[in-house]
C-alpha cells in the first residue's frame, strides 16, 4: 500500500504552527488541507479530549461565521492523534496566507462565555466539554504564534526522506 501523505512528515522534527498538509484539484477549484499544529508530537502531552472538543466547536463556529472566510471554509476537525486539527478550504494559499485568520480564531476564544452546539440535540457527546481548558489552550497557541511569527519553521513541514526501490517499495528503517 501506498504511504498516504500525512505520514510522510518526520513528526519528530515538527514543531507547533500552520502547515499545508495537501493541495487537491477538485476540477472547478482547488482545496487545501492544513494542519494546525499545537502540540509537539510524541514530546507534549496531547490536548486534553474535553478540551479539544470544545474548541472544536468553537472555532467551527468563530470559522463558519467570519465574513471573509465562511464560503472557503469546508472543515475544521480534530487529529486523531489529539495534537492539532485539520481545517480545509477552498483555494490554494500559502500556511502564511491565513496566519491571521489562525490567530484570530484562537484568541476569540477567550472571550467564549459558552460552548456553542452543547446540547443532545446538537452534540454526539455533549457532556465532554471544558471551556475552561480550552481556553487556556487557545491562549497559549495564539501566543506561541504571535511570538514565532517570524519564524518559518512554523509554515514549513519538515519531510521524511524514504528510500524508494525501483519497483516502488518504501524502504523504513526500524
Amino acid at each position: 500500500m501506498e504511504l498516504i501523505q500525512s505520514f510522510s512528515v518526520d513528526h519528530t522534527l515538527i514543531v507547533p504552527g500552520i502547515f499545508t498538509s495537501r493541495v487537491d484539484y477538485l476540477g472547478e477549484y482547488f482545496v487545501t488541507t492544513y494542519d494546525i499544529r499545537l502540540k509537539r508530537p510524541n514530546r507534549e502531552p496531547v490536548i486534553d479530549v474535553a478540551a479539544m472538543h470544545s474548541l472544536e466547536h468553537i472555532i467551527a463556529t468563530y470559522l463558519r461565521n467570519d465574513p471573509d472566510w465562511k464560503d472557503e471554509v469546508i472543515y475544521w476537525g480534530p487529529m486523531g492523534c489529539l495534537t492539532g486539527f485539520y481545517l480545509i478550504l477552498k483555494g490554494n494559499r500559502a500556511s502564511k496566507d491565513i496566519y491571521e485568520l489562525i490567530l484570530k480564531a484562537f484568541k476569540s476564544v477567550s472571550s467564549v462565555e459558552e460552548v456553542p452546539g452543547t446540547t443532545p440535540q446538537n452534540c454526539g457527546y455533549y457532556r465532554m466539554h471544558n471551556l475552561e481548558m480550552a481556553k487556556w489552550y487557545a491562549k497559549e497557541f495564539a501566543s506561541y504564534l504571535e511570538e514565532n511569527a517570524d519564524n518559518d519553521a512554523i509554515f514549513e513541514y519538515p519531510k521524511t526522506e524514504r528510500l524508494v526501490t525501483d519497483d516502488g517499495q518504501h524502504f523504513f528503517d526500524s
